[in-house]
């Protein structure tokens, strides 16, 4: 579980999951760059765990769905940082959309930050890793890409490309001794919050029965620092150098991975 003085690249990292993420590395000791469309909070995030925790973390902006964009941060970062050994990519957005009424426009801007964007980060730090001798990376699917969801259907089409993506991605990358796995939280983040505060009390029952009353430990999602933090570095560190290729439900019990 020691991840002292590795070199890893957090997305997301503005909020939520991503935020957690980097406060987990840096609390642990590892040397952390996060990036985010939304500059200002990511920068007093990593500014936070920077001078609190016993490793370091800096602030680097990035749109993961631009090519350029990502070249560009991952070579600063990898300078920064001498080298690269983790990847986890939480980054990705959500969108309500009815199936029957998914706007071309709505499909490619959630596919393009959610797929495409994971595709150009794991390509980006690909290189990086193999020439450290291995790593890993450590993707963000969901419940949602595997099972029926009619009212975020564009949302679960992409999160089952990331499953797909990192199945291929493991398959092709073990020769280089890099490991890559997918994360299928239950995690509330700021967004699950608002939504359930935006929420009637009809939408709110509606939403416990499909997605809360099946978590075995406590019925409600889990928290991003005391239930998530700990798993993402245990899949940073070598403690889980020979899993690669899963869909891993950090979930409380919520679903299963088939």
């Amino acid at each position: 579980m020691d991840i002292e003085n590795k070199r890893i690249i957090v997305t997301g990292c503005s909020s939520g999951m991503g935020a957690a993420t980097v406060r987990a590395y840096a609390g642990a000791g590892a040397n952390v760059v996060g990036m985010d469309i939304v500059e200002e909070a990511g920068t007093t995030v990593c500014s936070q765990a920077d001078t609190t925790s016993s490793g370091s973390a800096v602030f680097l902006p990035i749109d993961v769905a631009d090519f350029d964009s990502v070249q560009k941060a991952f070579a600063e970062a990898v300078t920064h940082l001498g080298g690269l050994d983790v990847l986890a990519h939480p980054a990705a957005v959500h969108q309500a959309s009815d199936t029957a009424e998914i706007r071309v426009e709505d499909w490619d801007w959630i596919f393009g930050i959610n797929v495409r964007g994971t595709m150009l980060t794991n390509q980006a730090a690909y290189p990086h890793l193999k020439e450290s001798g291995g790593g890993a990376i450590i993707n963000f699917g969901s419940i949602s890409g595997q099972r029926p969801e009619s009212t975020s259907a564009a949302y679960s089409a992409t999160k089952g490309a990331v499953h797909a993506w990192t199945r291929s991605a493991a398959g092709s990358w073990g020769a280089d001794n890099i490991r890559v796995n997918a994360i299928l939280p239950a995690i509330a983040t700021p967004m699950h919050k608002k939504a359930w505060e935006d929420s009637d009390e009809a939408e709110q029952t509606r939403k416990f029965w499909r997605n809360m009353e099946g978590i075995s430990l406590g019925q409600k999602y889990g928290d991003p620092d005391e239930d998530l933090g700990p798993v993402m570095v245990f899949l940073a560190s070598d403690a889980s150098h020979f899993i690669t290729g899963q869909l891993i439900p950090v979930d409380g019990g919520q679903g299963n991975v088939r």
